[in-house]
């Protein structure tokens, strides 16, 4: 694993907007994964939903930004400790790719995909109702490649490792199946403020 910075040890904090264990990054955003960062440049960048869906669909870049803007104004938390307060993000609502393929009525999970073959499980529940998006914008800015870019997935209520970086795709499934951290102990869903952090949390 890639690590710079997030997995030292902080003093805890007594923020009521900090859930159990974390601390505030304030304008550091430590660079975590679980791989080496790929050069993917935009045109060569693609997003496909397929399984449990009526019409599994493909999206490049051009496509996926002709789609309808959206933005996540808010905080995120990294399982490692660290949250930041007051991010923005650019990019499309999840909510607007599903509406194209249409889940079918069984699909209950998502496994999303990089272009790393990194990957990460996600009850639907959690991806819909304006909770997600595909973002490749940060503060106004390309999201830099350290950080997922050219486009990542966001689930800003869940710890960020389910947030998969240079994202690839969803596969819709009518079962849980663990992704790649979650196969190595971390927690099936990841709910900062129930500090779901290793598997039995």
């Amino acid at each position: 694993m890639n690590v710079t910075r997030g997995f030292t040890g902080r003093a805890r904090e007594h923020n009521p907007g900090l859930p159990p264990g974390q601390y505030d990054a304030r304008e550091d955003w430590p660079v975590l994964s679980a791989e080496v960062t790929p050069d993917i440049a935009p045109a060569d960048w693609s997003f496909r939903i397929d399984g449990l869906v009526e019409r599994p669909c493909t999206w490049d870049w051009d496509t996926a930004h002709a789609l309808p803007a959206s933005a996540y104004e808010g905080d995120i938390h990294c399982v490692t400790g660290w949250s930041k307060f007051g991010v923005r993000f650019g990019g499309v609502s999840l909510d607007a790719f599903l509406d194209v393929v249409r889940p079918a009525p069984a699909a209950t999970h998502a496994v999303a995909r990089s272009h790393t073959g990194y990957t990460a499980n996600l009850p639907l529940a959690d991806l819909t109702g304006g909770r997600a998006w595909i973002v490749w914008e940060y503060g106004g800015e390309p999201l830099p490649a350290e950080h997922g870019g050219p486009a990542r997935l966001v689930v800003p209520h869940l710890y960020f490792w389910k947030s998969a970086k240079w994202i690839a795709g969803l596969t819709l499934l009518d079962h849980d199946e663990p992704g790649f951290w979650e196969g190595n102990g971390y927690h099936a869903r990841g709910n900062p403020w129930e500090e779901q952090r290793y598997a039995g949390d």
